[in-house]
């Protein structure tokens, strides 16, 4: 196992890797100290034993360990697919719900319990999930992500995936503070401009104020009458999730790439912005050249207490392999609940 040596620099950066091995390229990057985690993609995945053995490589690389995450929720946002479970859009969740609020409870924390037990058996840390936006069908890169149009639904069905995560030793990290539901335009080619006022957007954030999360993704919408600036580089709303809301987990920029963060400059200024706004670890996906740039010219402040936060999202048990999970009666009732509900 290679050991870090000490640097100055914060572990801040999460980036991701061209393909299902690790290059020579990828192994000097990961090395780097500003390099905290990775981020795995559909790209990353051939297999289930290859996936395992990809994850075992990627933390042994390090000491601490890298946080490996990915968006793995459900619906079209699910990276990995055969030998996984066919986890259904949050929307049928929220459907169940109208229908029977109890069982709906009961299986949407059966789902948190098979989405992360079967990330967790392969080696991954983390899921960027829950989405906990507000359905107000209007955003279609939302849509059918998001549980309901109600923000007590929401929080309700949410706090039930919460607990089938951490019952299978993974943490929640809800996105997209504020909210992104409102706006039509998509934050990853455009730059969304959300002009509802902080008490209109008091339904959207009501997800955040009524749930115990460990993390925070902020979205890259403008919200003007608030701040000038995304919610990601905003220290406006950062500090209303901090101080406020009393939030005390980690804060994940959304993609630094996302056109939708283009309004900060160039990657180095989008870094600095996100950093000096409050956030504790910075996503760069599907841009080496940014990531390299980022490497070679950017130069942090260290801040302990953020790198802390951020290993606190390390399981510190592995989870249950996927031999074992054959004979785990709650999983097996969350494949028959999944399987209902996406032929209901």
């Amino acid at each position: 196992m290679k050991q870090l040596a000490m640097s100055s620099l914060p572990p801040c950066l999460m980036v991701d890797i061209a393909g299902c091995d690790i290059s020579e390229l990828d192994r000097e990057r990961l090395a780097h100290p500003l390099v905290g985690g990775v981020i795995l993609f559909t790209r990353n995945f051939a297999s289930s034993e290859q996936l395992l053995r990809l994850c075992a490589e990627l933390h042994a690389l390090r000491t601490p360990r890298l946080l490996l995450a990915v968006d793995h929720e459900g619906g079209r946002v699910q990276r990995f697919r055969p030998g996984f479970a066919r986890i259904p859009a949050m929307r049928r969740c929220g459907e169940l719900w109208d229908a029977d609020r109890t069982k709906a409870l009961a299986v949407t924390r059966n789902i948190g319990y098979v989405l992360a037990a079967e990330l967790r058996a392969h080696g991954l840390d983390l899921s960027f999930t829950p989405d906990l936006d507000l359905d107000h069908g209007r955003s279609e890169v939302i849509g059918d992500r998001a549980f309901h149009r109600d923000p007590k639904s929401v929080t309700a069905l949410a706090g039930a995936l919460i607990e089938g995560l951490r019952q299978a030793g993974m943490a929640a990290c809800g996105k997209h503070f504020p909210g992104h539901g409102y706006v039509v335009a998509d934050s990853h080619s455009e730059i969304p401009v959300d002009q509802r006022s902080l008490s209109e957007l008091a339904e959207d954030m009501q997800p955040y104020r009524s749930l115990k999360l460990d993390a925070v993704m902020p979205a890259h919408v403008i919200y003007p009458q608030v701040d000038a600036r995304p919610a990601g580089f905003s220290p406006v709303w950062l500090s209303i999730l901090r101080k406020e809301y009393a939030f005390g987990g980690v804060i994940f920029s959304d993609d630094l790439s996302m056109q939708g963060a283009s309004v900060a400059g160039g990657i180095v200024e989008r870094a600095e912005a996100a950093w000096a706004a409050g956030c504790d670890m910075l996503l760069v996906c599907n841009a080496p050249e940014s990531v390299d740039q980022l490497l070679d010219a950017w130069r942090p402040h260290p801040d302990p207490q953020r790198a802390q936060r951020v290993m606190c999202l390390l399981p510190e048990q592995p989870g249950l392999n996927m031999a074992s999970l054959q004979l785990d009666p709650n999983y097996q009732s969350g494949l028959r609940d999944i399987a209902a509900l996406l032929e209901g």
